[in-house]
């Protein structure tokens, strides 16, 4: 009887049990389903270690090599430019770019493809960055520091983390603006939300305005929009050693005066009476310029220049300067500052030894760091750039201590530059003329921006531009357009005069 009754139960005890089953299997399928239809995004780019992640969280990204227009919303919402750090790349859900000759050559394809997609506003500076020259293959970077690993130059024109970076230069909300102290004009440091820095150079005289030829080299302004045009012939160049800069139109009252908490700034600031007729007009040719309403006045505290007679004039409020990215905290970077041989007395009377001694490279070849690696040919490349923007004013120079004696120049203050655009200064040329000496790259580079199809002074006018500023006016003038041009081909010309100088086998 008990069989009877067990078995009389366990048939409805089966059915339940494998309907429960069933209605589990439903639900998990349903489950998967849904699962299946949830859109994913992209898993988050691994971080190394602590510098890469510094790296990502400050510079981010967009190529440099990108038409104008395109999306770099990757890079919004970070806050301004951190300090520049070279060879860094924001995180990113890109395919690392491919190595060695064939990722070369895919390189210079994607460069030909943008070149062509970049319509006709800027084609011969495309045309040129996809150029064989400027896409030689680069030995591969360790992912175990990011920070100072690209050693012939100061950043990579490919890097996705450029084009982000002067777009928060030229547009990040500035929160604070002290002056750099020890130094001979006013600079100014701006900060950024996100504790990023920039230097400040204002604008102190007009963009057609040349350098007096009876004034001595070192008693000239700064220009702003020298240290912007010097920024983009250091990249068409291929050198890329000068931090980004870019131009921006500053309000004086709200972005630097209501925010500055440096006393000595804040009290040089006044309201001048109108058109800056109070300014004295020989010593002050840009307020007195002004046919409008000069308001917000102001002159800081340096060495030279920062005086009444001096002053640096809104219009009425804004004021035109250029902003360079910082380099990396001496801390991270450790950087040294060199002497240049090559340097001027800084004398109205005395002349310097190089000046007076035509072997004077024998004694600079014999003495460290020139008498091994790339620092003598470093220095030639510094020397040549100096020549076609008519910079005398090169007295030292900066490396990073990490490399040694192998590592890449940094071509910082460039502010007296593009001064003198009717007459060429041949003694810039010094160490090319007086070593003979000169990489093989440089020289490739020179030949190359003399043909019709990358001629230098096009492609400086399309590089310049992109920037911001040149919807005012343009950043350099016609003239000295063409003598920038005129000075490559005097270069090469020097180049014929010295006979074949010995070519540097380096990149």
């Amino acid at each position: 009887m008990k069989r009877r009754g067990l078995h009389r139960y366990s048939r409805p005890l089966c059915l339940l049990l494998a309907c429960l089953s069933l209605a589990l299997h439903l639900l998990l399928a349903l489950f998967s389903l849904s699962l299946s239809r949830t859109p994913c995004g992209p898993p988050p780019h691994p971080r190394t270690n602590s510098l890469r992640a510094l790296a990502d969280a400050n510079l981010t990204s967009a190529e440099a090599g990108d038409p104008p227009g395109r999306d770099a919303a990757a890079g919004r919402g970070h806050g301004a430019p951190a300090r520049l750090l070279p060879g860094s790349r924001a995180g990113n859900s890109d395919p690392p770019l491919e190595e060695g000759p064939i990722g070369s050559l895919n390189m210079a394809a994607k460069m030909g493809r943008l070149a062509k997609s970049a319509g006709a506003g800027l084609p011969k500076l495309w045309a040129l960055f996809s150029h064989p020259l400027y896409n030689l293959p680069c030995p591969p970077l360790h992912e175990d520091d990011w920070l100072l690993k690209v050693k012939p130059k100061l950043y990579d024109r490919q890097d996705p983390s450029l084009q982000p970076l002067l777009e928060q230069l030229a547009t990040h909300r500035i929160v604070s603006a002290v002056q750099k102290s020890g130094r001979t004009q006013l600079k100014l440091v701006m900060s950024f939300p996100n504790y990023g820095q920039a230097l400040f150079k204002p604008m102190k005289q007009g963009r057609e305005a040349e350098t007096d030829f009876n004034l001595f080299y070192f008693s000239d302004f700064e220009r702003h929009n020298a240290e912007i045009a010097a920024f983009h012939l250091d990249r068409v160049l291929g050198y890329q050693r000068i931090p980004p800069v870019v131009g921006r139109l500053i309000n004086v009252t709200r972005e630097i005066r209501d925010i500055t908490t440096d006393r000595k700034l804040a009290r040089t600031f006044y309201t001048s009476p109108g058109q800056g007729l109070t300014l004295r007009p020989s010593l002050t040719p840009l307020c007195f310029s002004l046919k409008r309403w000069v308001t917000c006045v102001f002159y800081g505290q340096c060495s030279y220049y920062c005086s009444t007679e001096h002053s640096i004039c809104g219009r009425p409020f804004a004021l035109e300067a250029s902003l360079a990215a910082m380099l990396p905290d001496l801390s991270l970077a450790p950087r040294r500052t060199w002497r240049s041989p090559w340097r001027r007395s800084y004398s109205r009377s005395k002349l310097a030894q190089w000046e007076k001694d035509p072997d004077y490279c024998t004694k600079v070849k014999a003495t460290p760091p020139y008498d091994r690696g790339t620092r003598l040919v470093d220095l030639i490349d510094m020397a040549i750039l100096d020549f076609l923007m008519s910079n005398m004013d090169r007295h030292h120079y900066e490396t990073f201590e990490r490399f040694g004696n192998y590592t890449f120049l940094l071509h910082l203050d460039n502010g007296r530059a593009f001064g003198r655009h009717s007459r060429d200064e041949p003694s810039i040329l010094a160490p090319l003329q007086q070593c003979c000496r000169i990489r093989r790259s440089t020289l490739l580079h020179l030949r190359l921006l003399t043909l019709p199809q990358y001629r230098l002074s096009d492609v400086m006018r399309e590089s310049l531009s992109q920037d911001r500023l040149t919807a005012v006016a343009p950043l350099l003038s016609q003239a000295c357009l063409a003598a920038v041009l005129l000075t490559v081909r005097r270069c090469q010309t020097q180049l014929l005069v010295l006979g074949k100088p010995l070519v540097e086998p380096l990149g």
